[in-house]
């Protein structure tokens, strides 16, 4: 396996935002030329990036034949648009480099949960914009293009169901001037790439509302959407099962544990 880590925060910021990226060899004893790459945006509220959504994730989703990375993006006192440039970077990196870490460049996906799932889908909603990426990252604009969305109880709405601390967290003093533009139920287009979500019923942080507000904004696009709703789990479940417990121990939902299965059939099936 290939570890390499690159930093991603623009020069002079105070901020340390990191890309680790890990890379299954190419061997000419196994029949896989190119494998899909996951970039995984672990939640925290925009505050930090939870450790259990990352490294945990990824060596799921490589046991299953991915080449994976983690961007531990900028949080606050960072505000938007910060990390949303931190990872159209992360893209052009992993595009630049696709051939020599044998990549499927059809299969370049993101992936995020709660507020890393605000940041993912803002980001599928955005990366098309020459403006934002020829200003901040690539004049090239398909260089930055994601190839699929998988979210996890994301953050989506900074209306009725919101979760008001991501959106304190990202926008700061400008909340009340921008929250409209993160409102990402608001700001689907035909540029978001296929999708697939899952959300618990019972989610007492995060309504299950901003699932359900998303995908209904997803088929008015009629972009193509699998959807998991289910019946219960709290906020963060991250794997749900006895590896991503926190010290509280109510993350292990056996109902839950099944998302993994589903997202890797959905991905090959891409």
């Amino acid at each position: 396996m290939l570890y390499k880590e690159f930093k991603i925060s623009e020069e002079g910021s105070l901020d340390y935002a990191k890309l680790t990226v890990y890379i299954q060899e190419y061997s000419e004893s196994i029949a896989i030329e190119k494998r899909p790459l996951i970039l995984i945006c672990p939640g925290g509220g925009y505050a930090y990036t939870s450790d259990r959504e990352a490294e945990p994730i990824a060596l799921t989703f490589m046991a299953a034949g991915f080449h994976t990375a983690i961007l531990r993006y900028s949080c606050a006192p960072a505000r938007y648009p910060v990390a949303l440039t931190e990872v159209s970077r992360c893209f052009k990196i992993i595009r630049d480099n696709a051939s020599d870490w044998h990549v499927d460049s059809d299969k370049i996906m993101i992936m995020g949960f709660s507020a890393g799932g605000h940041l993912a889908a803002n980001y599928c909603c955005e990366w098309h914009d020459s403006d934002f990426a020829g200003k901040y990252v690539d004049e090239n604009v398909e260089n930055l293009r994601p190839n699929g969305l998988i979210l996890g109880y994301p953050v989506i709405t900074s209306g009725e169901y919101a979760h008001r601390g991501s959106f304190e967290n990202l926008l700061g003093e400008r909340e009340k001037e921008l929250s409209e533009k993160v409102s990402l139920e608001k700001q689907v287009n035909e540029y978001v790439p296929k999708t697939f979500i899952w959300a618990t019923f019972t989610d007492g942080s995060v309504p299950v509302e901003n699932t359900l507000l998303f995908a209904k904004a997803l088929k008015e696009k009629n972009i193509n959407t699998e959807m998991h709703i289910f019946p219960v789990g709290g906020h963060g479940l991250a794997l749900a099962n006895e590896l991503t417990l926190t010290n509280q121990k109510t993350e292990n939902v056996k109902e839950c544990q099944i998302w993994t299965d589903l997202a890797i059939t959905w991905t090959k099936n891409l």
